[in-house]
């Protein structure tokens, strides 16, 4: 089922969430359905589970071909669960973001480049992933949900953030600039 899509200012949004207590119950495969429905039909790069206002920690992402991210690199469909990032050294990176969340505006983000991330699927099974580029920026920001941060708190420069057609006139919209 395609849920509703809470939206900034909602305080559901600034929660942290509870862990997962239990993998392959019914209740969860529901919940990762509906995600799966929402997050495709609004073209989603992810969603996370306090975006339709469930405050687990259950976080779903994955790109192929994806409009509003016509140039980036192909992302795994990944389900994590009770995840766990660790940055890998110091470098950042920025690069623009947008969120479900924040429909219609786009932000230059500071992220780390790397990350090692762990965590469970829907049956419980560990997952283990050191990643970079495109990959790694949205698991960070999927995971951010987790404790309440919206993409627009880590914005360094607010001249960078702004309305996503005033921005990018011509709809083109980078997300490895």
């Amino acid at each position: 089922m395609i849920r509703n899509v809470l939206r900034m200012g909602d305080p559901r949004l600034l929660a942290r969430s509870q862990p997962v207590e239990a993998f392959g119950t019914r209740e969860l495969h529901e919940l990762l359905d509906d995600m799966r429905e929402t997050m495709s039909h609004l073209n989603g790069a992810g969603l996370a589970a306090p975006q339709i206002g469930v405050l687990l920690r259950v976080v779903i992402f994955g790109v192929s071909a994806n409009p509003r991210y016509p140039d980036a690199e192909e992302v795994p469909d990944t389900v994590l669960i009770n995840p766990v990032l660790e940055p890998i050294g110091d470098a950042m990176e920025e690069s623009w973001e947008g969120c479900l969340s924040v429909p219609g505006l786009r932000g230059l983000v500071p992220r780390h480049a790397r990350v090692r991330y762990r965590g469970f699927d829907a049956f419980g099974t560990p997952i283990d992933r050191t990643v970079e580029g495109f990959h790694a920026r949205v698991v960070q920001h999927e995971c951010d949900h987790l404790d309440g941060i919206l993409y627009p708190m880590r914005i360094r420069d607010f001249s960078s953030f702004g309305f996503t057609d005033v921005l990018f006139p011509d709809g083109r919209v980078d997300p490895e600039d």
